[in-house]
């Protein structure tokens, strides 16, 4: 019998990369590839990357360069390109960068198998010419859910499965494999996006914004929790737009206590929400639905007025302030955080001194700060009145420490809070760490507990808060808590 091909995927970029490699292994692994985790060990190396921003482009360069230097000392045979980069740029980056044997597009998602094969025995698969992906639906919102069915949606997965892929949750189990044992999954709400933001080059690429089915969505959790999962987080590039080409733009209001029910999921998050959208109604779910976290990745880029409209944005300081009242008014303990670019083309010292004003206002529990730089085809690359790179590195400098300041401050604001902490990593040396409700993977800080006798990751813990290093929190468990986090794992 002959050996079965190996296969590794490196994921870079974020929680929505992350749901496309799943898809990638599940179709994979259905059509007889073995999926192993280091790429040294695998036949093919698939590098799934990122192009948002030049520094994430510059990391899936060196990760294809890094699998490269496996192909002379390990068994990897073939390196190939997929994911937002590979999409964004096509023939352009497999000549840049002859080190990659493929550059696939989202479109070669459906048969990445006979692609991948074709490249390890030696063959050549053209990369593609990109093309604007918002021109590939119509217009009209209400008309995409037709159209759909024709389109490549990464992490949308399909409904029609070979058999023995997935257990069956439901009427629809997803194509996608699991690539680790994390008690967290990320679930696509959505994929792509209407908004036409000066500085962002995602929609190009990504497309118009279309929803996922609320069946497709509740079926995917069913089967995430089967396989352990206790919280999923939703994403997309903007949820809350989510439904409006379903005909029912409330729709995440309504699906998420759904999600809420499935068994075996302790929390629901929700990330990547518009200000501008935000409705009374979402904030009510949010704040007030058993096993939903009231956490708002709210993206606010800035605060001065001038600012955001040369960012095709909406808002002002005060504006931003009222919402979060509004938010803290229904949900005290609710967590927020969000990014902000500084050394916009035009921004002024006194537009700079308004963000510091938000920020100082706002009590975040997290922040990302990022200088701003040229994105090719977008809007604000044309614009004139451009700063100085070093005063946007001078003034990314200072915005990163008062930031740091900030979040440190407010989580000295939560000593004394009582969180519920899920467990995410146990080690003797290391101890017991886990996130609370205001803490999304990855990007918000972590919870350390004082005391974990007995406990395992998946597990959620009713901890105080006892105190702080920086961002995260140090938490005692209260007499009796292992015997709760126990019946969260039933």
């Amino acid at each position: 019998m002959p050996e079965r091909r190996t296969v590794a995927l490196v994921t870079l970029g974020c929680a929505r990369n992350e749901v496309d490699s799943e898809e990638l292994a599940g179709r994979l692994e259905a059509d007889g590839w073995q999926l192993v985790e280091d790429a040294a060990d695998a036949d093919v190396a698939v590098v799934n990357t990122c192009g948002f921003v030049e520094a994430a482009k510059k990391d899936s360069v060196d990760a294809l360069l890094e699998a490269n230097d496996l192909k002379s000392h390990g068994r990897t045979q073939a390196v190939v390109a997929v994911g937002c980069m590979a999409e964004r740029y096509g023939k352009e980056l497999a000549e840049a960068l002859p080190e990659a044997d493929g550059v696939l597009g989202f479109d070669d998602y459906t048969n990445i198998s006979d692609r991948l094969q074709t490249i390890l025995s030696g063959g050549i698969h053209a990369a593609h010419t990109p093309r604007d992906r918002r021109k590939l639906l119509p217009i009209s919102p209400a008309e995409r859910q037709e159209s759909a069915a024709s389109v490549a949606l990464p992490g949308h997965g399909p409904a029609d499965l070979p058999e023995g892929v997935a257990p069956a949750s439901g009427p629809r189990a997803p194509l996608r494999r699991r690539l680790d044992g994390s008690p967290v999954a990320s679930v696509k709400l959505a994929s792509g996006c209407d908004r036409r933001c000066s500085f962002c080059a995602i929609p190009s690429f990504r497309g118009s914004f279309i929803s996922r089915r609320p069946s497709d969505v509740l079926n995917e959790t069913r089967w995430l929790a089967e396989q352990g999962v206790k919280e999923i987080m939703l994403v997309s590039e903007n949820n809350t737009s989510y439904g409006k080409d379903l005909g029912d733009i409330r729709l995440l209001e309504s699906l998420l206590p759904e999600l809420a029910e499935v068994d075996g999921i302790e929390r629901v998050r929700v990330s990547y929400l518009q200000p501008a959208e935000m409705r009374p109604g979402l904030i009510d779910v949010l704040t007030s639905t058993p096993k939903i976290a009231p956490y708002f990745d709210l993206s606010f880029q800035h605060s001065a007025p001038g600012v955001l409209r040369a960012m095709r944005r909406f808002g002002d300081t005060d504006r931003f302030l009222e919402l979060l009242d509004t938010i803290r008014s229904k949900a005290p303990e609710a967590g927020v955080r969000s990014n902000f670019i500084v050394g916009f083309p035009g921004e002024s010292e006194s537009d700079l001194a308004e963000l510091e004003r938000f920020l100082n206002g706002a009590r975040l529990d997290a922040i990302g700060v990022f200088g701003y730089s040229d994105e090719e085809g977008t809007e604000a690359a044309t614009y004139d009145n451009k700063l100085d790179e070093d005063v946007v590195a001078e003034r990314l400098a200072h915005i990163s420490r008062l930031a740091e300041e900030l979040v440190s401050q407010r989580a000295e604001e939560r000593v004394g809070e009582t969180v519920q902490v899920l467990v995410e990593s146990v080690d003797e040396e290391e101890g017991v760490h886990g996130r609370g409700a205001h803490q999304a993977p990855e990007t918000d800080g972590q919870v350390l507990l004082t005391s974990g006798a007995g406990l395992s990751v998946g597990r959620m813990v009713e901890a105080k808060v006892v105190g702080t290093e920086g961002v995260d929190l140090v938490a005692e468990p209260p007499t009796g808590s292992l015997a709760c986090s126990e019946e969260a794992g039933r």
